[in-house]
């Protein structure tokens, strides 16, 4: 069962763990889950006209698919941008899906467009903080949005500047950045991933959990251990 009837971060985590997980999902599947994200473009609470969640969600805040949970505003964000990575993915041909993510392409940009406005942030690969940084290369990854390349070279070559000397960046969630860096094909972002690598190496050699995100942290680890 894809759709969380009371959860939007929940029915696309759903979505991410069928891609992640290689399930093919039917048409009808797709068609009932695209339908019922798009449905929620531009509710009450929805980031900059994108996808809102639910008051739980906006209060308690949202779990991220590798495991952290994101609160407040940046949520709010994250949660926008990956609805809609997650809406086109599942490839649905339908007007009312179209528009909605129409919708919050426009809404994003006009975020993005305020943000550059600000002359202390010239890096068009970063938004406001680590966490929404990684949720705006997520939704680009997924084929949102402008400026695609630019926006994740900028962005990944960033990070070498937060490095917390731990394997690990200031402000940017491990295991989210480290998702992301994943998708990327830029020698910045491999050199990132190697410089994680110990810490990778450490995940991935830990005895098997219950934990359902011990378990994605670990398969990611050892994905990405074996393309460096």
């Amino acid at each position: 069962m894809l759709i969380n009837r009371t959860s939007l971060s929940r029915t696309v985590d759903a979505i991410n763990a069928a891609h992640v997980d290689g399930h093919t999902l039917s048409a009808a599947d797709r068609g009932d889950v695209a339908r019922w994200i798009a449905a929620r473009q531009g509710l009450p609470g929805a980031y900059g006209g994108t996808f809102a969640g639910f008051p739980s969600e906006r209060s308690k805040g949202i779990v991220l698919f590798t495991g952290e949970r994101i609160a407040f505003a940046s949520a709010r964000h994250i949660l926008g941008e990956e609805a809609s990575r997650a809406l086109r993915s599942l490839g649905v041909r339908d007007r009312g899906v179209t528009r909605a993510l129409d919708a919050a392409d426009e809404g994003l940009m006009q975020c993005l467009a305020r943000a550059a406005e600000d002359p202390r942030k010239q890096n068009p690969g970063l938004y406001c903080c680590g966490k929404c940084s990684v949720g705006l290369w997520r939704n680009l990854l997924g084929g949102g949005l402008d400026r695609r390349e630019e926006r994740l070279e900028r962005g990944a070559m960033h990070l070498r500047s937060v490095r917390d000397g731990e394997e690990g960046w200031r402000t940017f969630p491990f295991w989210y950045t480290v998702l992301a860096l994943s998708e990327m094909d830029s020698n910045g972002a491999k050199a990132e991933l190697k410089y994680a690598a110990p810490a990778l190496e450490r995940a991935a050699a830990r005895a098997t959990s219950s934990s359902v995100y011990t378990q994605r942290r670990q398969a990611l680890a050892t994905r990405v251990l074996k393309t460096l």
